[in-house]
């Protein structure tokens, strides 16, 4: 059993996760950074900045909790892309520099198949062929995967993506950043029928996503009502807003799965922690016998544990980067 030390500075959160090859984590500490919630959304420039002050103390954090030292750690992960590319290349940096001094191999990770091997921390025996749902931030896409190094991106966002979209009905509606947990909140409350906001790029057999007429018809919505009524209302339209979101990633990934007689569906990335994508794609897929498989919250996140999972296929495949590897910020499901 060996031990790897993973970094992920991918956006706005400082991430460093001590995990062994049997995917158990030993620490996973996240610092995030508040200051954002100030701009409305993440300034790149800010976000560099404070991973390159936090990123050694959240390192020597993570080892303590960890219980161990460098001269432990087998191997150095690191997330290369996607993401805002000043705060992969402080992660990267780092990393590199650190598997240098401590002469041990280093780990280029996808972003995107993080957010997929999350799931393997807590089902370490879950294995392809599965179809995977990916939904953080600026991407939404569907990968068919039929085995580690074989998949087809079948389905991805044409303009925003389903993350983005609740950001900014979220910022619409003044509630704040992120907007995905607030209005996840709201919800509860509200009536999801109460108002029915277009769903994009209908049809069983169209995968692609779209939410760039759905944000301009809720923001339609709102310029038509006054602000007493919008109030009044509130958890009605997130409610109603939300609907309309969820609708669209379960229909194209329970069609998909159907017409291709899938059997383990994944959903990864921060909109999988929303409760009403959980309860309906668990729905779903009890209808057509399939199994679906949820990060548990705390990996839902950027963080450091899922880019140390997604490492420990290539630490035994001996699958390294050189001191050459830089950081890029390419969008989607990428093996490197």
């Amino acid at each position: 059993m060996s031990k790897i030390l993973a970094f992920e500075t991918s956006c706005d959160d400082t991430s460093v996760a001590v995990i062994d090859t049997n995917y158990h984590v030993y620490a996973n500490l996240i610092s995030s950074q508040a200051t954002h919630e100030d701009f409305g959304g993440v300034v790149p420039e800010l976000a560099s900045r404070l991973h390159m002050q936090n990123i050694m103390k959240v390192t020597e954090a993570a080892l303590n909790k960890a219980g161990c030292t460098l001269t432990e750690i087998d191997a150095v992960a690191v997330s290369v892309n996607p993401g805002l590319i000043g705060a992969l290349l402080v992660g990267v940096s780092f990393a590199k520099g650190l598997a240098y001094s401590i002469n041990k191999p280093l780990i280029a990770v996808n972003h995107m198949l993080g957010h997929i091997y999350a799931n393997k921390i807590e089902n370490a025996d879950l294995e392809p062929p599965y179809l995977a749902l990916v939904v953080s931030g600026g991407h939404t896409e569907l990968v068919d995967f039929k085995a580690y190094d074989k998949f087809e991106i079948v389905g991805r966002t044409r303009d925003d993506a389903a993350g983005e979209a609740f950001d900014k009905v979220a910022k619409l509606l003044d509630l704040g950043y992120p907007g995905g947990p607030i209005i996840d909140r709201l919800a509860k409350q509200g009536n999801p029928d109460f108002e029915n906001f277009p769903r994009a790029m209908k049809g069983k057999d169209i995968f692609d996503f779209s939410f760039s007429g759905f944000k301009t018809s809720v923001r339609n919505y709102l310029e038509s009502h006054s602000k007493e009524f919008i109030n009044e209302h509130l958890s009605d339209i997130t409610a109603s807003v939300q609907n309309a979101i969820v609708d669209s990633l379960v229909s194209k990934t329970i069609n998909y799965a159907k017409k291709h007689s899938i059997k383990n569906i994944i959903v990864a990335g921060g909109v999988s922690a929303n409760s009403l994508l959980r309860s309906e794609m668990q729905k779903k897929v009890k209808k057509i016998s399939v199994n679906v498989y949820f990060p548990s919250m705390q990996y839902c996140m950027d963080n450091a544990a899922m880019i140390g999972a997604a490492a420990v296929d290539k630490f035994e495949r001996k699958e390294f980067a050189d001191l050459s590897l830089n950081a890029f910020s390419t969008k989607g499901v990428r093996f490197i």
